[in-house]
């Protein structure tokens, strides 16, 4: 366990496959309520990953790395989130929040934290209006039948969706 004392330790988890503005935005925002932010990189076996575990952890160090925030750490892990937490010495789970349906999956996976562990609360961060309706499922869909990802990815991150789903194909092309 890292030697915390007097920090606030915060982390952040999600898959990021990929990370999007969304993503980012509760990064930036994430990191001004804790010395230090953990951006918590996690497998989850229901989701269909575009990218491997190693470039995803790539990808969101290069996009934090462009935001230039000092507070924050990406690790990569594949456990259950409080035991993570735990281990990272954080007080505080960060969860981005987009819309009533994430609220009710999240108020729940609060609840059965909460039980597992009463001394880390989770924050919940609103997505930033303009930013709602992204998601990294939505995002992966419309670059794999084509269309344009621009507006919800940074160009890097839309390079290496492009770039992924050229090698593996399109769907969809009529």
């Amino acid at each position: 366990m890292p030697d915390t004392a007097g920090q606030r330790i915060g982390v952040y988890p999600g898959t990021f496959d990929p990370i999007t503005l969304g993503h980012a935005d509760i990064i930036r925002r994430g990191s001004k309520l804790v010395d230090t932010l953990i951006i918590g990189v996690t497998t989850n076996p229901s989701k269909n990953p575009m990218f491997s575990p190693e470039e995803r952890m790539a990808m969101v160090n290069r996009e934090v790395a462009a935001m230039g925030i000092d507070n924050i750490e990406v690790v990569g892990f594949n456990a259950l989130l409080m035991k993570f937490a735990e281990k990272q010495g954080a007080t505080v789970i960060v969860r981005g929040l987009r819309a009533v349906a994430d609220f009710e999956y999240e108020y729940q996976m609060a609840g059965m934290n909460q039980q597992l562990n009463a001394g880390i609360e989770t924050v919940f961060l609103m997505a930033d209006v303009s930013l709602q309706p992204i998601a990294s499922k939505l995002v992966k869909e419309i670059a794999l039948f084509g269309g344009e990802i621009g507006p919800f990815v940074s160009p890097s991150v839309r390079d290496d969706v492009v770039a992924r789903v050229e090698k593996n194909g399109r769907l969809g092309d009529f």
